[in-house]
């Protein structure tokens, strides 16, 4: 199901996809300070975006979407992320699941569903982590059941889903059987009139307030044909899909919400601070972060060309050194952009960087970017790394 093409050349644009209109990130700038301060989700925000087409951003034309490509996905969520994180968060890893519907779902469930997501009637939602299998993507304990007619019969615990209470659809990890071990998961898509969803968990955190990840049982039944991509071979999807477009996507909102506070910073400066403009010490601290924002954009930028290259050979992003590129990514982007944060706050002093009513989002930025280290926890992809890196001993840098 794979829409592939071949990446252009740097800075060419071969997408139809259309640019974000200001007056949309606009909006989820007016409302982020509310939806963080209320812990709700962001219902204006998802509705303007499905008006705008933004929900089939990834989905081909065929379909009725944009035709969208990694460059266009990774431009857009930035400039959502400039508006509003949790927002950004949110349409990013319904991204995620579009991309995996599209290249790995099968030929009547893409012709059913994916029309739906390209004219914005479908956010989907995705249920990988389980209560006793944590964050761990590729595995699963919920086993899945057949009924009489052979359709799936789901049920499922989730600790954390992003958005799962405003979700039209899910797509569902489950081990294959019973009797499979942990690892074999498949994949499941279930509309949300095919289950029973329950909120058993909220979410009251520290930041990223607004992306309502709180915890839900789901039960159901579905058609045995919305397997998505193999049975019990989830890793394949999970490694040619859903790692690759989450670590793009998700690193992408970073950056775009990092930059977006150091742009504010930099005009507060010029506007009230001028005179400390002079200063060796506050240039230097300017330097230091916009480093580190750019380090971001540039590994960002060479990460989406090799998994473009990727795909444009019918290939998956399974190599040693590509999965060390896209692990190093999400590490690096979470660690350095929360880095560049905390400088701005260190920066722009108490009352400034440190006030939640500052003309500054820094703290509500600040609080935020302190999940990404956490967001698919960076300790499991350094450890990984470290086994790659013996498989890659060339070391085939990017």
């Amino acid at each position: 199901m794979s829409d592939h093409r071949t990446p252009s050349a740097p800075g060419v644009r071969d997408s139809a996809a259309p640019d974000v209109p200001d007056a949309l990130v606009a909006l989820l700038a007016a409302n982020a300070a509310e939806v963080d301060r209320n812990a709700r989700f962001p219902v204006e925000n998802l509705a303007a975006l499905r008006s705008a087409g933004q929900l089939g951003l990834l989905v081909p034309r065929r379909y009725g979407g944009a035709g969208g490509d990694l460059a266009d996905l990774v431009r857009t969520a930035e400039r959502l992320a400039g508006g509003c994180l949790s927002t950004a968060m949110i349409w990013a890893m319904h991204c995620q699941q579009v991309d995996v519907l599209v290249r790995h779902a099968g030929p009547r469930l893409a012709a059913e569903l994916l029309p739906r997501v390209a004219a914005g009637e479908v956010y989907l939602a995705s249920v990988t982590t389980g209560t006793a299998t944590g964050g761990h993507l590729l595995s699963a304990a919920d086993a899945l059941e057949r009924g009489a007619g052979e359709e799936l019969l789901l049920g499922r615990e989730a600790p954390v889903v992003t958005g799962g209470q405003h979700a039209d659809g899910f797509l569902v990890t489950m081990r294959e059987s019973a009797d499979a071990g942990e690892h074999e998961v498949s994949l499941v898509y279930a509309d949300r009139a095919a289950l029973t969803v329950e909120a058993t968990g909220g979410w009251n955190t520290l930041g990223m307030r607004g992306t309502a990840s709180g915890a839900l049982r789901l039960s159901g039944a579905v058609p045995p044909d919305q397997v998505v991509g193999p049975s019990g071979g989830f890793r394949e999807v999970a490694l040619d899909s859903m790692v690759p477009v989450g670590h793009l996507a998700w690193s992408a909102c970073w950056l775009g919400a990092a930059r977006s506070s150091f742009s504010a910073l930099v005009r507060w400066l010029g506007r009230e601070q001028r005179e400390r403009l002079s200063s060796s010490l506050v240039r230097e601290r300017l330097g230091r972060i916009r480093l580190d924002l750019e380090l971001v954009s540039g590994y960002l930028g060479g990460v989406r060309a090799e998994v473009e290259q990727v795909r444009a050979r019918g290939s998956r992003p399974d190599a040693a050194e590509v999965q060390i590129h896209l692990n190093s990514l999400k590490a690096a982007a979470s660690e350095l952009t929360y880095r560049a944060v905390d400088r701005m706050v260190q920066l722009a002093g108490l009352t400034v960087g440190y006030s939640a009513d500052s003309p500054v989002p820094l703290e509500r930025t600040l609080r935020d970017l302190r999940s990404a280290a956490l967001n698919y926890s960076n300790d499991r992809l350094w450890t990984a790394n470290g086994a790659l890196c013996l498989l890659d001993r060339g070391v085939k840098l990017l």
